[in-house]
This record gives structure tokens, sequence and C-alpha cells, in this order.
């Protein structure tokens, strides 16, 4: 295997076992198809010329069980960006990740686990986390929530969290996950465009061993949000907080046995969940996902894409605020696999924390970012043997290559394949996929998920290969936004107004002549140096070849000789002086061409989960508005970086 891997330029070749494992080639095989790269194109051939085949095909495969079936999968006629799937038919995120699960032999399987940062472990088995959302549900009901109200979610990832979810999703209503290190304001502006009703939170969450104190946070969120009339509180810490008689209740104290309701028949457009992510400029944008499509689209990505099996166990370092919050509660939960929740950070409070939740709950897919790999290299500490370890899922940013072959060598021992995967909140999951039952290059994908006919597009609107260029999606597909919340002309000049019919998402990407392929960046953050478009995560690749910097964020500036050059914001592994070749270094990795001027900063600004947020450091740097902030970590302020010109001259090397 190693002389193939040699010879082809190829990290991973997947042996029998995987392939045997797989659910998509088994699918594929009963479907008369192959089990190679062309038989993978072909299937997305074919679910694009006939979805109401595949779409069927697949919900009975996966078992997205609709309590009314429809006639067709999709209807188009109020145009391409806004589909009805699966019109006229009824299902319920509630019914499949916990209803159906509560008898027979999934009862007693573990459903959720909670791991917190100070030695905290709870669990709910199926049966318990159905009567869990049962009850929740009809207390929320009693409290005055209704079909279609929405209901705000500000709380760590604790088994209450993946019970308030679903007891929403039973009652019609509609779920507002937020960040758990909003400020008020970020909490406020959330809960006044979504008009929410009520809220669910906690007395605090905890980062790094210190109290982060969530229900002073939506106190003050509160004062701004008038629409919110009834506050839930769950006492995760047990700290003594404020309580507002008539409208604040504690979770623990609400009726142990209310009346019980039936489980409301949602269409499956109808809403599931709003979430919210920051726009560059103006308010964050309210993406809508819906019942059918959340539910197939994340099916189709635990199942297919990462090989998702009921009895599983499946565990990702998350928040409620980011997309995968939610996906971790409904996919795995549907197919009948165990979810892991994890509060706090992967290397605290011991550099190997994170590999000890994995041996502990005998983990077999593992959810990491780059930003988390690398933070766990930096640790330093070696990983033990997790035998239980099948498959690491990336996402979140891409990678650099030093960090995915760490992973990939000293961590996994080349027997567990990373599967890179991207997309996004607006369409409900990923678009590209590294497939572990196909060979791939390292920290790449090789090929789009299934249903996805995406493509990679030059800046004439036309396909190239072995180019960066737009990645793009040429169809539609359950899970994709159903418009913003109350803002659809907002929604179609940011994806479908570029070009006719096709929904461009914002990611500068590749793929050349064997079907590789990368993400290079957000498109808005491209560089053009020595008349080349670039990405900022090529040079950043280039210049983490240096172990000595354990951080990069490279932006594009204006130069009146070269019309754009690169500037590099870089934090080093060690404390004290500046190697003094540390630019010659990084000009010699990243070469002359494409070499940005390097500045040493203490950290860099990053959103809540981990993302670099370089539209901010850009506009930071030159003096500009950086827009909304309310993503920021506020552990990683964005005052690090130096406006340039000011007091800056030291940090330039």
């Amino acid at each position: 295997m190693a002389d193939v891997q040699q010879a082809e330029g190829l990290a991973w070749v997947p042996g029998a076992t995987v392939r045997e494992r797989s659910r998509l080639l088994a699918a594929m095989r009963g479907w008369g198809l192959g089990s190679d790269a062309a038989a993978v194109a072909e299937l997305n051939r074919r679910a694009d010329a006939d979805p109401d085949w595949f779409w069927r095909a697949t919900a009975a495969d996966l078992g997205v069980e609709f309590t009314v079936p429809f006639d067709r999968a999709v209807d188009e006629s109020a145009g391409k960006p806004f589909p009805q799937w699966f019109p006229g038919s009824r299902i319920n995120i509630a019914q499949l990740c916990a209803h159906r699960h509560a008898i027979g032999e999934r009862a007693d399987q573990l459903a959720v686990i909670y791991e917190g940062d100070d030695g905290q472990r709870r669990t709910l088995t199926f049966a318990q986390l159905d009567t869990e959302v049962r009850r929740f549900a009809a207390n929320l009901r009693e409290l005055g929530v209704h079909r279609g109200d929405r209901v705000a979610l500000f709380m760590p990832v604790v088994p209450e969290a993946a019970v308030a979810y679903l007891a929403i999703a039973m009652l019609g209503a509609v779920s507002v996950p937020t960040f758990s290190g909003y400020a008020p304001d970020a909490l406020a502006t959330r809960l006044q465009d979504s008009e929410a009703v009520a809220l669910v939170t906690a007395d605090g969450t905890t980062r790094r061993g210190k109290m982060v104190e969530l229900k002073a946070t939506a106190d003050a969120a509160l004062a701004d949000s008038p629409s919110v009339q009834t506050v839930v509180v769950v006492r995760h810490l047990g700290a003594q907080v404020p309580m507002t008689r008539g409208r604040d209740v504690y979770y623990d104290e609400l009726a142990r046995d209310p009346e019980p309701i039936e489980t409301v028949e949602t269409e499956a457009n109808d809403p599931l969940t709003v979430v919210y992510t920051s726009g560059t400029t103006g308010r964050p944008k309210g993406i809508v996902h819906s019942h059918g499509g959340f539910a197939m689209k994340t099916a189709v990505d635990f199942a297919y894409g990462f090989d998702v099996h009921a009895g599983d166990v499946v565990s990702w370092v998350t928040d409620l605020g980011w997309l995968v919050g939610p996906m971790l509660m409904t996919g795995p939960l549907q197919l009948g696999a165990t979810i892991v929740m994890i509060e706090g950070l992967p290397t605290y409070p011991t550099p190997t924390r994170m590999w000890e939740i994995v041996r502990r709950n005998g983990i077999t897919v593992q959810g990491i970012a780059p930003t988390a790999a690398r933070a766990l290299k930096a640790a330093g500490a070696a990983a033990p043997a997790m035998d239980t370890l099948r498959t690491f899922v990336s996402t979140g940013e891409a990678w650099d290559e030093p960090t995915w072959w760490w992973l990939f060598d000293e961590v996994g021992g080349r027997r567990v394949p990373i599967v890179n995967y991207s997309g996004g909140t607006e369409i409900g999951g990923g678009l590209l996929i590294g497939y572990p039952f196909l060979p791939m290059a390292a920290a790449a994908f090789n090929a789009p998920l299934p249903g996805v006919d995406a493509a990679v597009f030059g800046d004439d609107g036309h396909p190239v290969v072995g180019e960066i260029g737009e990645l793009v999606v040429r169809n539609t597909f359950p899970g994709m936004t159903h418009a913003f919340w109350n803002d659809r002309d907002r929604y179609l000049d940011t994806y479908w107004n570029r070009w006719h019919g096709i929904w461009v998402h914002g990611d500068l990407a590749s793929v050349d002549e064997h079907g590789m392929w990368r993400i290079h960046g957000r498109s808005d953050d491209t560089l053009k140096l020595s008349g080349r478009r670039v990405g900022p995560a090529e040079i950043e690749a280039s210049l983490l070849r240096d172990n000595r910097i354990a951080e990069v964020a490279v932006i594009g500036v204006p130069d009146e000789l070269r019309g754009q050059r690169a500037v590099a914001f870089a934090v080093l592994r060690d404390d004290g002086p500046v190697p003094a070749d540390l630019q010659e270094t990084a000009t010699e990795h990243a070469g002359r061409s494409f070499a940005p001027e390097v500045r040493v900063v203490a950290s860099l600004p990053k959103t809540k989960n981990g993302k670099i947020m370089r539209r901010a450091i850009r506009a930071r740097y030159l003096g500009s508005s950086p827009g909304d902030l309310s993503a920021l970590d506020p552990t990683t302020p964005l005052e690090a970086i130096p406006v340039a010109g000011e007091h800056d001259q030291e940090n330039a090397l």
C-alpha cells in the first residue's frame, strides 16, 4: 500500500474492511452501481436527473420515516432558489430521534453522554431521552409555547440541550440555538430578529475551569427583548442566580408528570430551527432549516459520508450556536447512534483530554477542527491508543498539511482516516467529502456528497479544472436553507444573483484531474499576487511548515505598486524574542512571489467555534469597520492585531 500511495500522491488507500463496512457502497451495490470514484460520480448524475428516485431510495435505505409519505421529492414552482422538498408529507425530528428508539432494542442503549471539563459525566438512554423530551414538550405547552413559536437556546452542550431541541421540534415550534459565549447585545439581536417567545438557558457554563455566567448575560439581553415571556433555567453548576417572578422557572421544578401531548405532525417544509451566522456587514443571517430537509441531509452526511451505523458513538467538540450542534443532535440520534456532548476545550484540564474522552466512552467517530488539532499538537502530549476509534471527521476550516499528517500519522497511526468535510450552515451540512472508502490525498476531498452537483467556476461562469475558482452548486438538495428568516432578498443577493440558477457558496476551491478537491478559503478573502489568484490557506500552510509558528492568518492589503500584497499575522509557540530569521524562512517556504510580510502577534481573533476571523483582521489592520463581531471569542481579542502604521514597527520583521 505504501508504494501505491507514494506513486499516486495519496495519503489514504482504504483496505477491504473499510469498504465492506461502507453504508454508501452497500446502497450503491443495491442500486446497480459500481464501487469506485466513477460510480460515485454516476450516482450524483442519476440523483440530479431523477431526484424522485434518488431521495425515495435514500429515505428507505436510511430509515428517514415520513408519517405521511411524499408523492414527489421536490417542487420548484416558486423558483429554483425556493424549492419545497417532499411537499405534503409529514415528518417530525422528535419522532425520528427519540420516540421510535424508546422501544425495542435501542431503548436501553445510551443516546446522550455528557462530559464536563471538571469531570462531570451524565447520560441518557434512548428511553430516558424520550421520556424527558415528552415531559419538557408538555411543560413548554403549559408555559404557552405553541406550533410555530420560536424558542431560543442559550446553554451549554448538556443533556438538557438535546432534550430541549427535540421537545421544541415535538411541539412544532422552532428552535433558535445560540452560542454560549455571546455578549448580551448579540443574544438580544437574535431574540429580537426571531421574535422568540421563550428562552432556555442555564445558570452558567465553564471554560478552562472558570464560570461563564449565562443567566446574567441572558437577563441583560432580555431587557431589550420584549417578545420573550418565559425563561427556563437549567441548574447546571448549582450557582445562585436571580429569578424574575412570573417569567423565570427552573427546569428541575417543572411538573414531573404533566398532561401528555401528541407530537405535532409537521409538514416536511415546516421550520425546525433558525441558526444565525454572522455577516460581513449588517445584522446576522437567520438560516432556516426544515424538518424534512434537515432530517434527510444529516442522515445522508452521517451515514453515507461518515459511515455512521446504529450503535456507533459519535463525538464532536461543538456549541449549540455552530451548525454542528444541531447536526449532532439530529443525524446520529436518528440513525440509532450515541452522541457525546463535550463542554469546554479539548486540551483542558489535561493536554490529552479529548483522547481520554474517546477511550472512556468507546467513541468510534470523532469530529475535530484543524484549529483543535493544532492546539492538541502544540500541547505536546502523546495520544494514547484508542482502539475503538474508526474515523476522524474534520470541518470548520482548511487544513495545513503538517497538522493533518500529525493527526494521521502520530495520533491515528495511519489506520484512522480523516474524513475531510466542507459545507456550511446555509446548506445544512456538507458539499464536499473525503469518503473513507475511496483513496484520498492529504487534506483533500475526493467527491461531492450524494445529491450535490458541485463544481468550480472561473470568473467567466464556466467550470475549470486545476485552477482556483468559486465553489458552486448547480442543483438543489434537501438541507439547503429555506431563505433567511424574514429576508428573502438578502438570501438571493448572497447566493443566487451572480450566475442564473447557480448557488455561489462563497468558498475558493479547486479540483484536479484526479478528482481531488481542495478548499482555499473564503472567496471574499481572496488575494491576487503576481497576477495569480490565491487563497490565504495556501500561504498559511506554507508558513506553518516552520515549527516555530503555532498559528497564522494571511490577508491581502492594497499596494500602490503591485495592487495587492500579503500580510501574515503569526502566533509563535514560544515566548521570548522573535527569531531573527522568521521572515527569511517565511519567504523561503512561501516563495518570493507570494511571501507575506510577517507580523508577530499574541493571538488571532477567532469565532467561538475556532475559525480565524480574517475579514475582521483585515478591517482592524486597515482601520475600517470590522462589521458584525458577535461571533468573536472574547478570549481572542481583535485588539491583538496592530493597526497599519500605528505601534506595529516592533512586530514587523
